[in-house]
């Protein structure tokens, strides 16, 4: 039941350091709309009647008032047809660089997770506007991921654990980032790279079941011998 897996989405976020308290959200998409978290509602209580149901034109159904954050969950269902699932968090790392408001830069070849050469940071706007779901629309075009100026991040994917995984890769490249810089200031990786290591990511993390014969054959992965 999508319900349930929202909730065991929402503990599992809190388990793993992206959230204390509240804070954050957690949607899905189904043929109604999409289902999303209920505004101040702690995960460890939260049952199946807190788990709102809204439409494509930010209606909702129930007694249950949607996340303040709802706006920013339809834009996304709106805007990318590939996005199944959005969690948005207060992940440590990644609210203290977002308090920098600056992009992270391919200090890692693992920013292209993000789906792009850079993590873009959007500028800020207050949480719940329209204005901040217009900003981070534009920082998270061609990417699935991006920081909220002094606020948190904001991620999707195909469904709620992959959206969950990038939520958890997008805190460790912002506390890897923090690492560096407190070294001194790191090597960025040129745009030719970053541009070969997302044309490998289109193969990464695929079996070979996955991929198709029109694959690049340098990414294939080794013959398997015992078939």
């Amino acid at each position: 039941m999508i319900e349930e897996e929202i909730i065991r989405t929402c503990l599992a976020m809190n388990a793993n350091g992206l959230n204390t308290g509240k804070s954050g959200n957690v949607s899905a998409r189904n043929e109604a709309g999409f289902l999303i978290t209920a505004s101040g509602v702690a995960y460890e209580v939260m049952e199946h009647s807190d788990i709102v149901q809204m439409d494509l034109e930010g209606g909702y159904f129930g007694a249950t008032l949607p996340s303040s954050e709802w706006r920013m969950h339809m834009d996304i269902y709106r805007a990318r047809p590939e996005a199944a699932a959005v969690v948005h968090t207060h992940a440590p790392h990644a609210t203290a660089i977002s308090c920098l408001r600056a992009d992270i830069p391919a200090f890692h070849y693992m920013i292209g997770v993000c789906g792009g050469a850079s993590l873009r940071c959007a500028p800020y706007a207050s949480f719940g506007t329209a204005e901040l779901s217009s900003a981070m629309l534009e920082a998270i075009e061609g990417r699935n991921a991006c920081l909220l100026a002094n606020h948190g991040m904001i991620c999707f994917g195909r469904d709620l654990a992959a959206a969950l995984a990038l939520a958890v890769e997008v805190e460790n490249l912002c506390r890897q980032y923090i690492l560096a810089r407190q070294l001194g200031i790191p090597t960025i990786l040129d745009d030719a790279e970053m541009q070969e290591i997302l044309r490998r990511f289109k193969t990464y993390g695929k079996q070979a079941s996955e991929m198709g014969s029109q694959e690049d054959p340098a990414f294939l992965p080794p013959l398997r011998r015992d078939t």
